[in-house]
């Protein structure tokens, strides 16, 4: 056995072999002994050679195989990893893009605000531009009132500074706007000041009543004393309104109201009482509460009238209205006074106050109907100051059925200078000799003084057959004319033309209340059909209630016409060119035409002053 040292141990070499020969051996690894390197070892020089071609290749390829797994290992593991990149990548983004609509969320939101105090602000700008000069007159004249109860004027000045502001109502009413907010002190240096003494053409008329709308509402009352002060007042006079201070008032329609810091009193009951008084703003017209203090229970309750003491609560009223004109130093031309529950203002005027400043006053007695006139025993008129023995005799307020009782109407009645009875078709003899339940022989004794107000259509003023108003006159035998007023207004307004088109005309006052969920139905379901409307408003304030205004934008239909501009010829073509009147309460009787009875009232107030 040969063994073998380390000096012939061959030297190996390892190359591949490629023989240009034999090419298919390529790739075939052979493992060479080298004498010459075995020889260098010490081992023996016999030739070795040992062939390891095909152990090398499996290595080889299983070392690919390894290397073509582990590829294919990590291949999902990259594309799970960018899969996880790209996740949190569109987290991100999409926090990024929750954080951006927040802030411009809180962007929009601060604009939205921005824009809502711009919009208050110039609201509060318009409305200080918009106040008209009755208002901004009417919160002077009242102040005024306030200079005098707290004594700082008497009342010969306070006359000379209600005459400046009524004859300057339109420079005037703008140069003192901004010292509405001033004291006391201020505004009457202001006056005093800019003050020129100046008589006025215009008349000066308080209402003593118990109803205003929208301040205070039951029935026609209330609408025909605004209607009538704001009609009035637009003819260049001074209107004021005296009300109770009623628990239910809605003072949000008073605009300014504010108390004055005076004590005032009143007679009642054979003592002065305390009140309160209010003062404010309503449609321009000057408003002054009266709020008892020691009887406070008098207005408190929830309704105006029905209630067992209505005669006690009226009576302090009525007193207490004409002790605040003498306080104030006021000296109007017309005492306007309505109904029963104001009418024991005329035996007080004539029997207690007529002296003490007001002997230029005269009365004027408004009744709706002579269907409730309060009935009471005669004693009772002693809570007001009056006496009842000279009262309780038959030409003045003895009951004409029941002598042992007053009539509180009667007594307005016989001691008012002129008495005005709404009437729509009824003439003055016909209201004496049967409307007057049981005041005919009054009524008779007084007719010189009476006067019929009409309710609705005046035949003078809204006859077709006699319009100048109109394109074609026409009456009852010949119509034609309706069709030529007809297609005038269709044209007058764009609309479709023809007689076969149903026209319906409303003409609603400034102030009246509405019942609109009714009136929208009604239009709603009409104008389905092709039914034309054409809404105008009677009167010339430019300022519609919120009611209304949300009225006209919520019927934005094409059959549906609204006017706000008063347009008197116009309104003349919609009452003779429409085939269908709609009337706004058919209850109340003031609330259906046009205000020709204002006109014929103001006539009355005139001929009392001259």
């Amino acid at each position: 056995m040969e063994v073998l040292t380390p000096s012939s141990v061959p030297r190996f070499s390892l190359f591949p072999n490629y023989s240009s020969t034999n090419k298919k051996s390529r790739g075939t690894h052979l493992l060479h002994c080298s004498r010459d390197v075995g020889e260098r070892n010490g081992l023996s020089r016999a030739p070795i050679s040992v062939e390891l071609g095909s152990q090398i290749d499996a290595d080889v390829h299983q070392s690919r195989l390894k290397a073509t797994s582990s590829e294919k290992e990590e291949k999902p593991k990259d594309i799970w990893q960018l899969f996880k990149e790209a996740q949190q990548n569109i987290l991100y983004l999409n926090k990024q893009r929750l954080l951006a609509k927040e802030e411009l969320e809180r962007v929009s939101n601060e604009r939205d605000s921005l824009l809502d105090r711009l919009e208050k602000l110039e609201v509060k700008k318009e409305t200080k531009i918009r106040r008209d000069n009755f208002s901004i007159s009417s919160e002077l004249l009242l102040r005024i009132d306030s200079l005098v109860l707290t004594g700082m004027i008497g009342s010969k000045e306070a006359s000379d500074l209600r005459r400046l502001v009524m004859h300057s109502r339109g420079s005037l009413a703008n140069d003192l706007y901004d010292t509405l907010s001033m004291n006391d002190t201020e505004l009457l240096a202001e006056l005093r000041h800019v003050s020129q003494k100046s008589k006025t053409d215009g008349f000066h008329i308080i209402h003593i009543c118990t109803e205003m709308s929208p301040v205070v509402s039951v029935g026609s009352l209330a609408s025909y004393i605004t209607g009538l002060s704001c009609s009035l007042q637009r003819r260049g006079n001074i209107v004021e309104v005296i009300l109770p201070k009623y628990a239910c008032l809605r003072l949000d329609e008073v605009q300014g109201l504010r108390e004055i810091q005076a004590e005032f009193y009143s007679y009642y009951n054979g003592q002065l009482r305390g009140n309160r008084i209010w003062t404010g703003v309503v449609h321009g017209i000057g408003v002054t509460f009266i709020q008892p203090v020691y009887y406070s229970s008098l207005f408190s309750h929830e309704r105006i009238y029905g209630y067992p003491n209505d005669f006690e609560r009226f009576a302090y009223f009525s007193r207490a209205s004409l002790d605040y004109l003498i306080k104030s130093g006021k000296q109007p031309d017309v005492l306007h006074i309505h109904n029963w529950e104001t009418s024991i203002v005329g035996p007080l005027f004539w029997d207690v106050h007529v002296n003490q400043g007001l002997a230029g006053t005269r009365v004027l007695l408004t009744c709706q109907s002579f269907d409730s006139q309060c009935l009471e025993q005669p004693e009772k008129l002693a809570l007001c100051g009056l006496d009842p023995s000279t009262l309780h005799r038959p030409d003045r307020l003895q009951d004409n059925n029941k002598t042992h009782l007053v009539n509180i109407l009667k007594g307005g009645i016989v001691y008012s200078n002129k008495v005005i009875i709404m009437s729509s078709i009824q003439a003055k003899g016909q209201v004496i000799d049967a409307l007057g339940y049981g005041m005919e022989p009054t009524l008779a004794a007084h007719k010189q003084k009476l006067v019929i107000a009409p309710i609705g259509f005046e035949k003078s003023t809204w006859d077709p057959s006699k319009d100048n108003f109109l394109p074609q006159s026409y009456n009852a035998d010949n119509m034609l004319g309706k069709s030529v007023c007809k297609v005038t207004l269709q044209r007058h307004l764009d609309l479709p033309e023809g007689t076969s088109e149903i026209l319906v005309g409303c003409i609603y006052s400034d102030l009246s209340d509405f019942d609109l969920d009714k009136l929208k139905t009604l239009v709603w379901m009409a104008s389905r059909r092709g039914i034309k409307f054409i809404f105008m408003r009677s009167g010339q304030i430019p300022v519609l209630s919120g009611a209304l205004q949300l009225f006209q934008e919520e019927m934005q239909d094409e059959n549906v016409k609204f006017i706000d501009k008063y347009d008197e010829g116009l309104l003349h073509l919609i009452i003779s060119g429409s085939d269908i009147m709609l009337c706004q309460s058919y209850d109340d009787p003031l609330l259906q035409v046009p205000k020709t009875r204002h006109l014929e009232i103001w006539r009355i107030q005139s001929s009392l002053c001259v």
